[in-house]
């Protein structure tokens, strides 16, 4: 089991460490290819002023604009990646169903069927919950452990089994506040630089050029504007995500809770 997780942890860096990677060289293939298209700029010459958003983008720089694409791209491929992995980990239904089905189970001692609801469930909310229902059936009739020896048993197995479930959740979210975090800050900077490039060239000219200086100006901003978009993705998705997953910890917690509870109350009984 520990082999498994290590060998699937290292696949996840691996594909962290990749996506990342390849961000990065699909934004400078589309700087290159797209933005830097001939037919975005006065008589196809990209040295000319543009003639669309596309070459008004390219302006931007190729220190700071395949930075800012990159990291656009990042954010998406990470929400992807964050949203079909916690789908899984909550499961085919919902989770407040679940749980209360789960309850009535336990409540009923219907353990079994309450393994056979986790079986069909699925994720990582099912895992948890069916670790500690399997230990509980495993304690349940064992006249050699105490009432305390049998709940100290039964939550160390659900505190194991969580553990070992939330980092799959929560891995890479530093992705995405990282990228929340930084992505307005590049923006400017690449705004900063353009604004000097461009009052640098209208100073230059000797003349007071209101087209070069409002061209330069939109090229400067055209950055803010990549950094801004990427930073309010991350930000959204970053706390989107961040809510589903305080909603399954819940639900780990609320049926570990419950299951703790019932056996605490048979063992007062039976006493």
């Amino acid at each position: 089991m520990e082999n498994n997780n290590s060998a699937l942890e290292t696949l996840k860096s691996v594909f962290a460490s990749a996506t990342i990677l390849i961000a990065f060289g699909l934004a400078y293939a589309i700087y290159i290819g797209i933005l830097g298209n001939p037919a975005n700029f006065e008589d196809n010459n990209p040295e000319n002023n543009p003639i669309n958003i596309l070459g008004t983008v390219h302006k931007g720089g190729i220190a700071i604009v395949p930075v800012l694409i990159a990291i656009n791209i990042i954010v998406l491929a990470f929400s992807i990646e964050r949203f079909i992995t916690i789908f899984k980990a909550k499961g085919k239904g919902r989770v407040t169903s679940f749980i209360k089905n789960i309850r009535s189970f336990i409540s009923n001692n219907q353990l079994d069927a309450a393994i056979s609801a986790c079986d069909e469930q699925k994720g990582s909310l099912a895992n948890v919950v069916k670790s500690g229902l399997e230990k509980y059936k495993l304690v349940q009739n064992d006249s050699s452990l105490s009432k305390e020896q049998k709940v100290e048993s039964i939550q160390k197995e659900l505190e194991e089994t969580t553990a070992l479930e939330l980092p799959m959740l929560s891995k890479n979210l530093v992705i995405l506040s990282t990228c929340a975090s930084i992505a307005t800050l590049v923006g400017l900077i690449g705004t900063v630089f353009g604004m000097i490039r461009a009052f640098g060239a209208l100073a230059q000219a000797g003349s007071p050029d209101t087209v070069a200086l409002a061209t330069g100006i939109s090229e400067a901003l055209v950055n803010t504007a990549l950094g801004i978009i990427a930073s309010a993705i991350a930000i959204v998705m970053y706390n989107f995500f961040t809510t589903k997953i305080d909603a399954i910890t819940y639900g780990m917690d609320e049926a570990g809770f419950s299951i703790v509870k019932t056996v605490s109350v048979q063992n007062e009984v039976a006493a």
